[in-house]
């Protein structure tokens, strides 16, 4: 058995769906048919029920899938040390983020940290939380950054490193611009934009709404849209009112595009997460971006990309020589 042929056998049971593993893998279906089929011949068992929605392990291979999810990840680990001794050796850390980190939050912590550790490559998938967190469940990469309520799995580990507060956001010349503050009823009235099902600012939207006793239904939802840039653009234009992360609309706010105002007697905190599998030991790369993450002072700079000067990295020296002694 080869560890491609391990790789096709994990991507079908992953997916539950022989043809969306080949989308997945970029080969055809028949070939990823054959490479089980093979499979199965090898060790004289089968391994899928098959059936007209897809496909599920049967006992035999729920045993062979937790042996290939150990092949691989040793295979993994020993290509990860062999390439450490190489002379010119790189480091390489595959980030999963959600949207609202990915787009406002990741680029201005990864130019600081290439200020710090040039000598390693970041590599960043975005998609909603729902997906990021099945991916780190499906290892397809080790770290992950996200906002909003994360599934309750005992093989995630969760550990908080920074806050975000969702907020209103409406026009910067709409009437309520100048209120300062509305009601949820007000709220209900208006036409309503949000990020689609799935995201984790929609997620701690509905949250916030139950405690409150409200409802998504009771609003008038008139957009559902899977950006936020998105999103931005069309309330901009008048076509609407959003709740979305404060930290997305500095600019739009700055340039007088959009206007942040308080929902009263409310607060839409919600903890921005690093998500780890319980079943993988972190790579020193890996562990120097989670204690970069950990570490308020630097990453508040970071943010603001205060992450060219002198003192940001007399303060990287202070605060994280063991990070930099070990790399």
């Amino acid at each position: 058995m080869y560890q491609q042929e391990f790789f096709i056998f994990k991507t079908v049971a992953d997916t539950k769906n022989i043809t969306l593993a080949a989308k997945q893998l970029h080969i055809s279906q028949p070939a990823v048919s054959l490479q089980i089929q093979n499979i199965e011949n090898y060790y004289g068992t089968k391994f899928f029920n098959r059936s007209n929605k897809g496909v599920t392990l049967t006992k035999a291979g729920l045993i062979f899938y937790d042996y290939v999810c150990q092949i691989l990840d040793m295979m993994k680990n020993a290509h990860e040390e062999i390439n450490e001794l190489a002379d010119d050796h790189r480091g390489e850390v595959e980030i999963g983020a959600t949207l609202t980190i990915g787009e406002y939050v990741l680029p201005n912590i990864l130019a600081c940290l290439y200020q710090i550790r040039p000598d390693i490559d970041f590599k960043v998938t975005i998609a909603n939380t729902e997906t990021v967190s099945q991916d780190i469940l499906g290892k397809k990469y080790r770290i992950a950054l996200v906002e909003g309520p994360v599934p309750d799995n005992r093989d995630l580990i969760i550990e908080n490193f920074w806050h975000d507060e969702l907020a209103l956001v409406v026009p910067y010349y709409h009437p309520w611009a100048r209120k300062g503050s509305v009601t949820l009823s007000e709220l209900c009235k208006a036409r309503l934009i949000l990020r689609e099902v799935g995201s984790g600012t929609r997620s701690v939207f509905e949250l916030f709404l139950q405690e409150k006793g409200y409802s998504l239904s009771d609003f008038n939802i008139t957009m559902e849209l899977g950006s936020t840039q998105a999103i931005k653009q069309v309330v901009a234009i008048g076509l609407g009112v959003t709740i979305i992360s404060a930290l997305t609309v500095r600019r739009e706010c700055e340039d007088h595009l959009l206007k942040v105002i308080k929902i009263q007697d409310c607060y839409m905190g919600r903890p921005l997460n690093i998500l780890t599998n319980a079943n993988n030991a972190n790579t020193k790369e890996e562990s120097f971006l989670i204690d970069f993450l950990h570490n308020q002072d630097l990453f508040e700079r970071a943010l603001h990309m205060d992450c060219t000067s002198e003192s940001f990295m007399d303060a990287c020296a202070d605060n994280m020589a063991l990070m930099l002694n070990n790399p």
